[in-house]
């Protein structure tokens, strides 16, 4: 548990499970030993479109050691973006869960453009980041 929670609770990895094409770049000044808290707030640098860059700030909202932890966008690409990172150490390895709530601006446009293209875009960015993390700590064969 303490492995895969340390990595997690580091901002600078975020950049190792994230598809290289988003050109993914942690912009806050924090060391490589700083670990996340409630109140920290955390920028970036991404291209998700064509390769066109964008800022992202998002907060860690929560914080409960070694079980769950949460990111909301404070600026950046989404209308609302929550997500949770659940931990749970089961026999033989970690389980984490992901669960998010995201919304596109620009209303209908928005809606649409989330249907033909940001929710494919979202859950290939999710699929890269499972196989990262399984890469990194394995999988649990049970």
């Amino acid at each position: 548990m303490a492995q895969a929670w340390d990595f997690f609770s580091s901002p600078l990895n975020l950049a190792k499970i994230t598809p290289p094409e988003m050109s993914f770049a942690v912009t806050s000044d924090y060391a490589a030993d700083t670990k996340m808290y409630p109140g920290m707030i955390i920028t970036y640098k991404i291209s998700p479109l064509l390769g066109i860059k964008m800022n992202w700030m998002t907060e860690i909202t929560h914080v409960a050691d070694k079980q769950y932890f949460v990111d909301e966008q404070r600026f950046g690409p989404y209308a609302l973006w929550h997500h949770q990172h659940h931990f749970k150490e089961i026999k033989g390895g970690i389980q984490m869960n992901d669960i998010l709530h995201y919304a596109i601006p620009y209303g209908s446009i928005g809606t649409i453009a989330n249907k033909v293209f940001v929710g494919k875009e979202v859950k290939k960015i999710f699929a890269f980041r499972e196989k990262a993390i399984e890469m990194l700590f394995g999988v649990y064969k049970g």
